[in-house]
């Protein structure tokens, strides 16, 4: 609906200039002949009336036809010879202090329709604050209620939250036309309005969270990165990053500044307006008062009236400043005009320039024409430029201005295009005029970019800089990567700082969630953009999106700022590198809880190893080591052994200090922790130095290697012979790779074969290197392993593996002649080494397992095999003869027995054992055989344990015979081939049954142990038939012992055995027959030994009666089941049928199936 704006004045003359191809009257003097105002279209006061305080209507005619017209009061000062502009700011502050709502609310519509939205109406009305009901009574159907009393309903309204909003949204320059439906205006009509908007009231939720998100985009796009990371913490309910988290239903305001500057009023567009009208009846306004005398209206009080002086004087204060700023521009300006003129010569009549003159050809010049020429100018800058003023020149003019003076200083140089003059003598404005009614759309944004056409590299990334905002959230967000070549190209080529920080920000929050693929796109882009812009630039752009990202909600966009440290590392200020990204790593290492967060934060880590250098740092690196070795997650300490400790390692080897302060400071955190876990080791931490230790090997070898006295004769050449492959163990990483670590394969092979001479032939004279390693890191190892737990296998393994990549990292030669001598020199095969009384010999320590595992398997060749069995056998000699405690042998024979390669050789040794003349050797190797049955495969155990065991079952000694019980009872456990079964089965049966027996106490109590381990796993037909029914006889026997000391042991090892098979599934016959009366004489016995065992034995005597009477109802049932089996089909079917009918509740459901009491 069009309608005549009668208030055709603006707040300021730059408000006016923004409007194009309008003319704005400016205020003259009567001397120089200006117009005046409209007759009934301006309202003017004399110079020194009061502030006004009447009440202004439109021209517009009411409903009824009847039209409204301006006060008495208000046309008799119309008449004054000097008329003073009174801002419509004025006014519209006094209908709104005076709670005149529909009358503000007409005049906002007209500003609107004219193009000049004033902020304080358009706040006003856009806020849902302002209209909502304090009590709980809704107004009736018609009206409003205000705080003067009701209101009439209006003819018609507009929801005003979208009349200028969405401008300014993140999806781009929308063009709001939609109209409110019926039920949405009808629901606006009921709200309250308000009272005075200057009475401050406590702030909303809503309008908090708007207020917050505007704050935090302020801080963010003014460099306070840190108070915006605060300010997120401390609201850490609201998403920062999406205005629609704030709960309005209206698009996103302009920032803070722009709010501030002119109270967030921007002329919108011709595209950007949205027709709202109001029809008000006159009679219908509360009290008719426009209708009034202007005496009987209400005074405003001094109060009011100093505000109302203030604020003008406050808006008057800020429009001067402004003019004085752009008159200096303007003679800025001018002075260039002058140079350009003096500098640029006129170009020919037939050649359309690109700046806008007059019909005669002139230079480019800023100052805008009367009538536009129609010249090249006017079709790649479509826009125009409205007459400007003689005291004010607008910023949008200026800056037009700019963009002109540069296109014409570039085209000047160039060759300027040449378009056919027609022969024709029309006007320069008949052309213009003509050209008009071509369609074409400059007024938007859109429109003004499209309309001007880059014609340099410059203008391009201006162009780019502003559309690619607007570009971004309107792309899906799969395809959201295809845009990160054109942002990092912008972000690096475009001139402003602050656009390039609008990129970077965008690029960094391009994705929601990157996967792995996008992140790695985003990486590439921001490595290629550090490469071009060098590193200042990239401390001082790419850094701060790392650093506002650190705490960010989702994990994989922390992920990202995690790999862009260390992708980053090489393209930073040194100093930066080892003082902010160490930091930034560091407080991610330790607060972050997503396991694959922490994972690349300590490969980035590593990779800002690789590139510090300042000494400094060291301490912080190494405890940076033992923080990520001691995280929970696996993947994390498997990051920090492939990438971090190769190059932490690398650094420490440049700085000189990885054998003088690395490795030894990882040995005495080992040798504290052993000293202060005497009562208990935490295994645990023993586990996080010694595999850092480990994973040291590689680049102490390639420190040896490069401090040898023939590192400078090593040259690589195509004569040397290829390195072979199992000539170092699997690296776990490419840097623990030893090619990679020395710089290339060929050299690597030019040394080893210098470095096996050397050790062969002329020695370690002077190597400081290895000698550090022979004479200080060997012995230091072998003591530490002498004081681990031989039981504990988890270290004996440990260590082992450690011995068995060091040796094997430092070849053969080293281990033969440097490693090898110096355990044998402790451990001395003697009985002097084994303190049979305490047991505190070395060879009852855990060097014996880790030097037989570690050291002596390095080597698979046939010495070398030899070598560990002739070892292996003298230690279980020696110790059988020694009398002292096995546990090294047997922690030897499960760590060996653990690879079947070495399971023929450990066969070897315990056939050593049986065929042994000492009976106590012979008693050894029976009990190793329990040990290594498991992991045999049953060929062996057919060929080769068996008749072993056989022979030595049948040994002169009574305790060899007894010593192969465990090793046939564990057959039983694990092998399945019934002709082996009946052969142990037979041999444990002459052990039982055989007279010469009877009366062997420890044979009986092995045999009772045996079975209560092995009882539970057995074949159940073995365990009814054989173990149940002696484990009965025995029972029954103990009854009758007279030898009270004896008759506990075996009461006690029967109560085990019996406890444990209770577990498992016995046939009714065998619980009646054998496992009900072997407890019963257990319990007789348990009754006058063990009253504390009686009651356990009593519980279980009445369960396993139970089992049977249970079994027996059972069996009764199932007799007749065939019997009654088509009934029971019926049964079920009735049953489930009502079961479907039940409506009760699941509680109610329960209660049908529980027992009567």
């Amino acid at each position: 609906m069009a309608s005549v704006n009668p208030f055709d004045v603006s707040d300021s003359d730059e408000e006016a200039e923004r409007r194009p191809n309008e003319t704005v009257d400016t205020e003259r003097s009567p001397s120089e002949g200006a117009p005046g105002p409209p007759p009934g279209n301006a309202f003017s006061l004399p110079a020194d009336a009061e502030p006004p305080t009447l009440l202004l209507s439109s021209n517009r005619t009411s409903p009824s036809g009847e039209g409204m017209s301006v006060s008495a009061a208000a046309t008799s000062t119309m008449a004054g010879g000097v008329e003073t502009r009174v801002s419509v700011d004025v006014i519209a502050a006094q209908l709104l202090r005076d709670q005149y709502i529909l009358t503000a609310l007409e005049f906002h519509t007209e500003l609107l329709e004219a193009g000049r939205e004033l902020p304080r109406l358009r706040d006003y009305f856009s806020n849902p604050g302002n209209f909502e009901r304090q009590s709980g009574t809704p107004p009736a159907k018609d009206q409003v209620l205000g705080p003067g009393g009701p209101l009439n309903r209006a003819g018609s309204i507009s929801t005003l939250d979208s009349l200028d909003f969405a401008r300014y949204s993140d999806d781009g320059n929308r063009e709001s036309d939609e109209r409110v439906a019926e039920s949405e205006v009808a629901s606006q009509e009921r709200k309250n309005f308000k009272s005075s908007p200057e009475i401050q009231e406590p702030i909303r939720p809503l309008e908090k969270r708007a207020l917050n998100f505007l704050v935090n985009e302020y801080l963010l796009k003014n460099e306070y990165k840190l108070s915006s990371i605060t300010f997120s913490d401390e609201n850490d309910d609201q998403d920062f990053e999406l205005w629609d988290d704030v709960g309005l239903n209206i698009p996103k305001p302009p920032d803070l500044l722009q709010l501030y500057r002119n109270g967030g009023s921007t002329l919108s567009s011709p595209t950007d307006k949205v027709d709202a009208s109001v029809g008000v009846a006159f009679g219908d306004l509360p009290g008719n008062c426009i209708s009034r005398e202007p005496q009987k209206k209400p005074d405003l009080s001094q109060q009011q009236q100093s505000e109302v002086v203030q604020e003008l004087e406050y808006q008057l204060n800020l429009l001067n400043s402004e003019k004085q700023s752009l008159a200096e521009q303007i003679k800025k300006l001018q002075s260039e005009i002058q140079i350009l003129k003096k500098s640029v010569s006129s170009p020919p009549p037939a050649t359309l320039e690109l700046c806008s003159s007059s019909s005669s050809s002139k230079p480019c010049s800023t100052n805008p024409p009367s009538v536009p020429s129609l010249d090249n100018g006017q079709y790649l800058d479509i826009r125009g430029v409205s007459e400007a003023g003689n005291d004010l020149v607008s910023t949008s003019t200026q800056n037009t201005s700019q963009s002109q003076q540069q296109t014409c200083n570039k085209t000047t140089s160039q060759q300027r295009v040449q378009f056919d003059q027609p022969n024709r003598k029309l006007s320069p404005a008949f052309q213009q005029a003509l050209l008009s009614f071509c369609r074409m759309c400059s007024e938007s944004r859109l429109g003004a970019e499209v309309s001007r056409i880059a014609d340099s590299e410059e203008s391009v990334m201006l162009m780019l800089g502003r559309c690619l905002p607007h570009i971004v959230p309107n792309v899906l967000l799969a395809k959201r990567e295809e845009l990160i070549p054109l942002i990092l190209c912008t972000a690096c080529l475009h001139p402003e700082p602050k656009e390039r920080d609008q990129l970077l920000h965008i690029l960094f929050n391009l994705i929601k969630r990157p996967d792995d693929e996008q992140r790695q796109m985003i990486l590439t882009g921001c490595v290629a953009f550090a490469r071009h812009v060098g590193p200042t630039r990239v401390e001082a752009e790419l850094l701060p999106q790392c650093w506002e990202q650190i705490n960010h909600k989702y994990p994989e966009r922390r992920l990202l700022v995690a790999e862009a440290c260390g992708a980053l590392a090489p393209y930073l200020p040194k100093e930066i590198r080892s003082s902010l990204v160490l930091s930034m790593l560091q407080q991610m290492l330790t607060e972050d809880k997503a396991d694959m967060v922490r994972e690349a934060v300590v490969k980035s880590l590593g990779i800002i190893m690789g590139y510090i250098d300042d000494s400094d740092k060291y301490a912080q690196g190494f405890e940076l080591m033992l923080l990520s070795l001691g995280d929970p997650s696996e993947r994390v300490v498997n990051a920090v052994h492939q990438v971090f400790i190769p190059a932490f390692a690398a650094w420490t080897t440049e700085l000189g200090t990885l054998h003088t302060a690395l490795i030894p400071s990882l040995l005495a955190r080992i040798e504290k922790l052993l000293t202060q876990g005497e009562h208990g080791l935490d295994e645990h931490k023993l586990h996080v130095f010694l595999s850092a230790l480990q994973s040291l090997i590689p680049p102490l070898f390639a420190v040896v290697l490069q401090n040898a006295p023939f590192t400078s004769r090593a040259k690589p050449h195509e004569d040397i012979p290829a390195i072979e492959v199992t000539r170092f163990p699997r690296p776990a990483s490419p840097l623990q790779d030893m090619a990679i670590i020395i710089g290339n394969r060929e050299l690597l092979s030019s040394l080893l074969l210098l470095y096996d001479h050397q050790l062969e032939h002329e020695g370690t004279t002077g190597w400081e290197s290895l000698l550090w390693v022979v004479n200080q890191l060997l012995p230091q190892l072998i003591e530490i392993v002498g004081r681990i737990n031989v039981t504990s296998s988890t270290c004996v393994h440990e260590f082992s593996r450690f011995f068995w990549r060091f040796c094997r990292t430092f070849g053969k030669i080293f281990t033969n002649t440097k490693v090898k001598p110096q355990f044998q020199e402790i451990l001395r095969l003697s009985e002097e080494n084994v303190d049979a009384s305490a047991g505190n010999g070395i060879l009852t320590k855990a060097t014996v397992p880790i030097y037989a595992t570690g050291v002596l398997t390095c080597y698979n060749q046939e010495e070398d095999r030899k070598l560990l069995v002739g070892f292996l056998e003298d230690v279980m000699t020696t110790l059988s003869l020694s009398h002292a405690p096995l546990d090294s042998l047997k922690a030897s024979f499960v760590e060996l027995g653990a690879n079947p390669v070495y399971h023929e050789l450990l066969l070897t040794v315990l056939w050593y054992g049986v065929v042994h003349t000492s009976a106590l050797v012979r008693c050894t190797a029976a009990r190793m055989f329990e040990l290594l049955v498991k992991g045999v495969n049953e060929t062996l155990v057919a060929q080769r344990v068996v008749p072993a065991l056989i022979t030595l079952s049948s040994d002169p000694e009574i305790s060899v015979r007894i010593a192969t019980i465990p090793a046939f009872g564990t057959i039983m456990e694990t092998v399945t081939q019934k002709e082996l079964l009946e052969r142990v089965k037979m041999q444990l049966a002459s052990f039982l049954e055989d007279p010469q027996y009877q009366d062997q106490h420890s044979l009986h109590m092995e045999i009772i142990r045996t079975f209560g381990r092995v009882g539970p796993n057995a074949e159940p037909r073995f365990r009814d038939d054989f173990v149940l029914p002696h484990l009965h006889k025995l029972a029954l026997a103990n009854n009758s012992q007279s030898v009270e000391s004896k008759r506990i042991d075996i009461a006690i090892h029967l109560f085990e055995a019996y406890s444990a098979l209770s577990c498992c599934f016995i046939s009714e016959e065998v619980m009646v027959n054998h496992f009900l009366p072997g407890l019963r004489c257990l319990h007789a016995d348990m009754e006058q030994l063990s009253p504390e065992h009686e009651v356990i034995l009593g519980s279980m005597i009445k369960e396993c009666e139970i089992k049977v009477e249970n079994r027996g109802i059972s069996d009764a049932q199932g007799s007749i089941s065939i019997a009654s089996s088509l009934v029971g089909e019926d049964a079920k079917t009735k049953f489930l049928s009502k079961m479907g009918q039940l409506t009760t509740s699941g509680a109610m459901l329960a209660n049908v199936f529980q027992r009567k009491k």
